[in-house]
Order: structure tokens, then sequence, then C-alpha cells
């Protein structure tokens, strides 16, 4: 009964449940996009009111009955937001429609517009193309009466030019012919070639006409005025007579001639312009570099021309003048006439100029209206000279000094190019590359072969021979000297360094040359040939050293920077360019780099076969019987040890063999590390395989502080210093009796307490070590030396 109670009530439960969850799903219809997250919801909210308890089924009822009531005023509420929204949205429709009655009415508007508008455009398109027509025929009528009017005016000037002539109004002329240019210089854009051609042709024609006159009255002022001067002038330039009436119709030719300077430069850029010539009044050369390639002032053109005759008569065509072995003759020639000239021009032309308010120098424009005439002849004997390696140097030296007499006799500026430039082309710039190498190789064969290659040329002059140089080095040096003074004045940076590229390649060659005859040498070190070699090595490397810091080499490094000119530098590396940036080197580096390594291993085997004898000499003094010589209070007078003898005068006779050898600086270095490698052999040949009595150690130091340290006294103040094993040991041997026993206690002491005295500041053996003047030997130095003292007490 209890369980059918049981059954019956869970059956009510869950028909409640099932009734409530349709009631729940009916409110929530039409809402599928939330169907599993209600379904979870009403889980939730079932188990959270009702649950697992049968007890609380009672309160289902009350349950749904809130859920409706919940129900009832959701749906009034919206049902009065229902009813207050439709007046807003009726007004907002209102609105919207009459917004769209109005923009119909405007497209209908429109359209009409736009129809009357293509209506209207139509029935003017006649009329546009009617006036359109007849601005075109405007515009023609107006192009040809500016067309006729511009011919009028060329010829109201041409006939303006030839009544000026005509009544010898020269002035009136050039002002017209002045006007023509101008008008040809506003027509330049214009496309009417026909107009343009009469206006050129008119041009050309009345400056022709005004130009020639003016010209054949120039030339006769010229002539009165014994122009051109050939020979240097004996006697004044003025005229004896009619002087005032010439110089007033020179002064006034001159004007002339530079008021038509501008009409003539225009011409002469049109004439270049149709590919035509240059006048030949011009003078100039197609090699003539841009920067001198503007035209000469008018006079100057004048006055050159029967210059340029004589000229082309002596050293063109088949004159006997006109040879290729004699350059000189035209580049002399040319340079007198500067020099004769240069008188009449600051005297005569230049005033004219000035007072003209130009700024034209007339000495220097003559210097260039000569200098074309040999630009052009030097170019054509420079290229059929190629394959004439004689003819071609000579012609090289002679350019070079024709450009240092033309810089500095006839003071031509130095932003004007001269001849040099023409040097600088490939073919010619190769060959001179290829002529100075071949040239300097066959002087360097001759050098080293001739018979006094190793005897230096001052050796009799004491105050001049401090480097003792060889003939050969010298020679070679000026060489390269001579290489330099011709490339110094080129004008391109990067043409400079190829020749230094050169002159380091043979200084290269020199010093393998150098290399091999000194190998044949070697066998003996002291010989005469042997330390030519040497002191040349030296001689080269120091005079490279001095190059490094002349203010030309160090332009031509920055320029090397600049230019990163690896190739004519030999390669450098980019750390070697970075040296140079920062001149932290020189351009000769690398060089001098092998040629200190030469030098180097040539003196370090000089100074062994020097010690090699003077060991041999110095063996008896290392035997001698140290230990048994008598004191020193036994003895009334020191003198030197007699197996010392021959060591000393060994040593005596190689410092003044070597000093009359070797340069200065060398025998500097030979003599100290003579001094260094002697200390040495005394020290431990002598001294350290030796013990001393005192009688010893007094000789011992009496031969080196009274006859070996003076040896060496001639070339320093305190020769001393170069021996510091032998003095220090000398002064460890000869203390009396009492300070060695206490500096011997001292020193074992602090062998036994190191550690104490390292955490000690300066330890006491050191400082008792330098009040003694030791300042070279060790501690345990000093102990070995003690140790070889014969007389101690007790012994």
């Amino acid at each position: 009964m209890a369980a059918l109670i049981a059954v019956s009530q869970e059956n009510t439960m869950n028909q409640a449940n099932e009734h409530l969850l349709n009631s729940v799903y009916t409110n929530g219809q039409g809402s599928t996009s939330f169907s599993e997250e209600l379904h979870d919801d009403v889980v939730d909210f079932l188990e959270k009111e009702v649950g697992s308890d049968l007890k609380s089924l009672k309160n289902v009822g009350d349950l749904l009955e809130k859920l409706r009531e919940e129900n009832g005023v959701l749906e009034e509420q919206v049902l009065t937001v229902s009813s207050s929204m439709p007046p807003k949205v009726s007004a907002a429709l209102s609105a919207a429609e009459e917004a769209r009655c109005s923009l119909e009415d405007l497209l209908q508007r429109e359209q009409l517009i736009a129809n009357k508008l293509h209506q209207d455009l139509q029935g003017a398109q006649p009329w546009m193309d009617n006036l359109g027509h007849t601005r075109n025929q405007v515009n023609t009528i107006e192009r040809h009466v500016k067309y006729l009017r511009c011919l009028q005016y060329i010829e109201e000037l041409s006939a303006s030019v030839q009544q000026c002539l005509m009544t010898s109004s020269v002035w009136e002329a050039i002002r017209a012919v002045d006007s023509m240019a101008a008008l040809e210089c506003e027509l330049s854009q214009s496309t009417c070639s026909n107009l343009r051609d009469f206006l050129q042709e008119t041009l050309r024609f009345w400056h022709k006409i005004i130009k020639g006159r003016l010209t054949s009255d120039f030339e006769k002022i010229l002539t009165q005025l014994h122009w051109p001067i050939i020979s240097p002038p004996t006697q004044s330039l003025t005229p004896s007579a009619n002087c005032q009436e010439v110089n007033s119709q020179l002064e006034l030719l001159v004007t002339q001639l530079l008021a038509l300077q501008t009409t003539d430069d225009l011409i002469s850029h049109m004439a270049l312009a149709s590919c035509e010539g240059p006048p030949s009044t011009q003078l100039l050369s197609s090699d003539t570099p841009p920067s001198q390639a503007s035209p000469l002032c008018l006079p100057i053109q004048i006055m050159l021309l029967p210059l340029s005759r004589r000229f082309k008569y002596h050293f063109y065509g088949s004159r006997q003048t006109n040879t290729l072995s004699k350059p000189e003759w035209y580049l002399t020639q040319v340079l007198m006439w500067m020099g004769n000239s240069s008188t009449f021009m600051e005297e005569k032309i230049q005033p004219i100029l000035d007072r003209a308010g130009r700024n034209i120098n007339g000495r220097v424009e003559l210097c260039r209206g000569l200098l074309s005439l040999v630009q052009e002849k030097v170019a054509s004997d420079a290229s059929r000279l190629l394959y004439d390696d004689v003819l071609f140097c000579h012609l090289v030296e002679e350019v070079l000094q024709f450009e240092k007499e033309l810089r500095s006799n006839q003071s031509f500026p130095a932003v004007l190019p001269g001849l040099l430039h023409l040097l600088l082309e490939d073919a010619i710039l190769q060959k001179w590359l290829t002529v100075e190498k071949k040239m300097a190789v066959e002087k360097m064969d001759a050098m080293l072969s001739a018979e006094g290659a190793w005897s230096s040329q001052y050796k009799d002059i004491s105050d001049m021979d401090e480097l003792k140089a060889p003939d050969c080095a010298e020679t070679f040096m000026t060489l390269l000297q001579v290489i330099t003074e011709r490339y110094r004045a080129l004008p391109s940076p990067s043409a400079q360094l190829k020749f230094l590229g050169l002159q380091r390649e043979l200084v290269d060659d020199f010093r393998i040359r150098l290399t091999q005859v000194m190998k044949e040498e070697s066998r003996c070190p002291l010989g005469v040939r042997y330390c030519a070699i040497l002191n040349a090595v030296n001689y080269i490397s120091t005079i490279l050293g001095d190059w490094g810091d002349n203010v030309f080499f160090l332009q031509l490094q920055q320029a090397a920077v600049s230019l990163s000119e690896e190739m004519a530098l030999g390669g450098m590396d980019m750390m070697e360019m970075g040296r140079l940036a920062s001149l932290e080197g020189c351009l000769f580096d690398g060089l001098l780099a092998l040629l200190d390594r030469l030098k180097g291993d040539m003196l370090g085997r000089l100074l062994e076969w020097t010690m090699r004898e003077i060991t041999e000499k110095a063996k008896p003094y290392c035997q001698d019987r140290w230990l048994s010589l008598p004191s020193q209070h036994d003895q009334s007078t020191m003198s030197l040890s007699t197996s010392a003898c021959p060591m000393m005068l060994c040593v005596r006779d190689r410092l003044l063999n070597l000093q009359q050898v070797l340069s200065l600086s060398l025998f500097q270095l030979a003599w100290q590390g003579l001094a260094e490698r002697l200390d040495n052999l005394l020290y431990q040949d002598v001294i350290l395989s030796n013990h001393f009595s005192d009688g010893g150690a007094a000789q011992l130091q009496f031969d080196m502080t009274r006859n070996l340290f003076p040896l060496f006294g001639h070339y320093c103040k305190r020769p001393e210093n170069f021996f510091k094993h032998v003095k220090e040991a000398c002064i460890i041997l000869c203390l009396n009796v009492g300070s060695a026993i206490l500096l011997r206690t001292l020193l074992k002491e602090s062998e036994e307490e190191t550690r104490d005295w390292a955490s000690a500041g300066d330890p006491p053996p050191k400082s008792a070590l330098n009040e003694l003047g030791i300042y070279c030997l060790a501690s345990c130095d000093v102990l070995i030396l003690l140790n070889l003292r014969a007389s101690w007490p007790g012994q």
C-alpha cells in the first residue's frame, strides 16, 4: 500500500514537472536560437525550485501561478509600448515620402534642363565652328603680320647698317648688328626656319663686312706700331710721328672690336651648332680643354693672325724647321713671342681694355692664343712619336720645360691649362709610364755595374758624408727625384698616383738587386762593399721617410684615399687605406718595412761576424786565473790585464773601422749592438765562469772601467750604461766583506720569506740593491755573484 502511494506521488510529480516545462516552452516560442541555453536554464531553475524532494511538489501550483502572473505583466508592457510607437513611425514615413516626391521632382527638372541645354548647344555649334574658323584666320593673319613686321625690321636694320657704313658711322652699324643678334636670340625657339636662316645670313653678311673693315684698319694701326714684335724691342714702342693720332685710332678700333664681340661669339656658336668649323681666326684646337675653349676677344684674335701665319709657315709642311726631333724650336719660339709682346700688351692694349670696362688681361689672352697653336702642334707630334721612345721622351721633356717656363717666366695663371693635359690622354700617358720604367731599369743596371758604384763621392768631405751613401744609391734616389719633378705638375691626381706606383715598383726592384749583391758579399760582412750596401739601404730608407712627410706626398696620400687608387698603390688593403686616411702611416710604409728588415738582417750579420773575432781574442781573458791574482794593496800600480790586450785592441780596431765605413745613424746602432753583445760575453764567459779573489775582482773592475768603457766613451757620455751586467757584477764582486755578508744574509732571508716581502710594498732586498747601484741584476743573480767571491771569513 505504501509502495503504491509512493508510485502515485512520483507520477504526480513527473506530470507537474512536465506541465511546468510545457508552460515555460510555450512562453518562449519563436526563440529557436536560444533553445539549448533555455533548456539548460529551465533545468537549473527546476532543480533549484523543486529539486528531488517529493514534499516540494505542493509548491508546483504556486510556482506555475507566479510564472503566469509574470507573463501577464510582460504582455501588458509589450502592448503598452506597441500602442505608443505607431504615431512616431507614421511621422517618419510621411517625411520620407515627402523627400522622395521632392527628389523625383528635382530629377525631372534636371532632365528637362539637360535636354534644353543639349538643344541649345546643338543650335550654337554652327556659330562656334564659324567663330573658331574666324579665330584661326585671325591668328594666321596675325602671325603673318608679325612675320612681315619681323622681316621688315630685319630689312630696316640691314638698310640702316648699309647707310651707316656708307657714312662711316661704325658705332651705329655695330648697334644695328647687335639688334640683329638680339633678335636672333629671341627667335632661337621659333619654328620659322626660313626667317631664322634669312636673319642669320643677314647677320653674318654685315658682321663679316664690319669685322673686315675694322680688321683692316686695326692691322694698319698695328703695322704702324711695329706689330708683331718678333725680336726683343730695342727702343720705345711709341712712334716718333703722329703719336697721339695713332693712339686714338688704336683705342677707337679696339673699343669697336670689343663692341662687336657679342655678335662674333653668337656667330661662332651658330657655326658650331650647325656642325660647321669655327672661324679660322678663333685659333681653337680640338685638344683644348673646356676650361680654355672660351673665345678670345676680337682684338687679340686679329693680333694673333700674323703670328699664326709665321708659326704655320715655319713649323708645318716641308720646312726644315718642321722636324719631330726638335720640338724645342717651336716651343722656344712661342715663349719668345710671349716675352717680346708682353711690354706692348701692357703699355698699349691693357689700358684700353681697362678703360672699356672689360675684365680681360691682354697679355694672358695673347698667351692663350699662342698656346692654342702649340697645343695643336704638340698633339699632332705626340701621336706620331708613340713608337719612337727617344723622340717621345725628348718631346715630354720639352713640354715639361715649356710648362715650367710658361708658369714662372710668363706668369700664366694656374687655373688655365697649358700643355700638360695633352700628356694625360690614355695612349700618351701609358707610353710615358712604359718609357719611364724602361729607362729607369736601364739606368739601374748601369749604375750598379759602374766602377765606382759602391764608393761615396763625398768620402773626402767629412761634413757632407754623414750618410756615406754609395754613388749607386745617390744616383738611384736622384732618378726617383727627377721622376717626381716630372709628374709633380700634372693636373690629374690619378695620373700622379700612377707615377707614384711606378716609383714604388722601382724602389722594390732596387731593393731586390741590393739583396742579391749583399748575398754575394755576405761571406765578408766587414768588407767595404757589404758596408756600402748597408749604407745604401739606410740612405734609401731615410730619404723615403723624409718623403713621407713631404707636403706633395701628403697631398697624394689624401688623393689616394679619396680616389681609392689601390691598383696605383700596389693593391693596398682596407687597413692600410685606413692608416693613410688617419695620417698614421705614409705612402712608403710597406717599402720602409722591407728596407728596415733588410737593414736589420745585414747589421745583425755584421755584428755577429765582429763578435766572432772578438770572442776568439777574448778566450785568454776568459781563462785568466782570477782567483790567484794578488790583492790591490800588494800592487803599486794597476795596469790592464795582459790577456785582455788582444780583445781590447780588436774592439778598438773594429769600432774605428765601423765608424769609417758606416753612416752616422748606422754606426750608432752598430756600436750599441756591439756593446750589448760584448756585455753579455763578458758576463757569461768571464764573470759567471770564474771565481774571484779581492785582487781578481779589482783587476776586472779596472779592466772594465778604465779600459773597456773608455773605448765606447768616444761615442757617448756614459758608456757604462751599455754594460749594465758587467758594471753591476763588478760592484757586487768589489764590495767589502762586511757589506757582502749583510747583503748575502738579506738575500737569503728574502728567499725564505718571499710571501711576506711580497705583501709589504717595496721589498727591502730591492731597496738595498738599488742603494748599491744594482738595477739590472735580479736577487738570485746577485746571490750567484756573491758566491763567486773567494774572500769570505773562515774560508
